[in-house]
């Protein structure tokens, strides 16, 4: 799920504080995912932040912080509900915020590699890249 870890972490927002030796803080699982993506301000906020354009808030520094190694790891530390936020986080971006995605995989996956390793797996589900 390395093309979920793209905005796996962007859900650090919502699921990371700070980071345990084995496992990411679960202080943010419970946040509304979908209050976050109906809000186009707080979102681009939140892509700034992971693209070095904005200063970050403490939660966005610290999701920026992970975000790399979450997606190099398969979001191998993550929780099953940010796993489960990242994969609503991506499919919205992927759908509807197609540039911001464009902006973070450019930055986090700039050869396509974790994205092409889903790439079925996202086209079953109607979505193209």
């Amino acid at each position: 799920m390395k093309s979920f870890i793209i905005i796996g972490l962007f859900v650090a927002i919502i699921a990371l504080a700070l980071a345990e030796e084995e496992k990411y803080t679960t202080k943010y699982d419970n946040v509304n995912i979908d209050q976050i993506i109906q809000n186009d301000r707080l979102m681009r906020s939140y892509v700034d932040c992971c693209l070095g354009k904005k200063k970050c808030t403490k939660d966005g520094e610290e999701l920026k912080k992970h975000l790399s190694e979450a997606i190099q790891t398969s979001c191998a530390k993550c929780s099953e509900a940010q796993k489960r936020g990242s994969r609503k986080i991506i499919r919205h971006l992927l759908k509807n915020k197609r540039s911001w995605w464009n902006e973070l995989q450019a930055k986090y996956d700039p050869e396509g590699v974790y994205v092409k390793m889903h790439a079925e797996e996202l086209k079953a589900e109607g979505i193209t890249l």
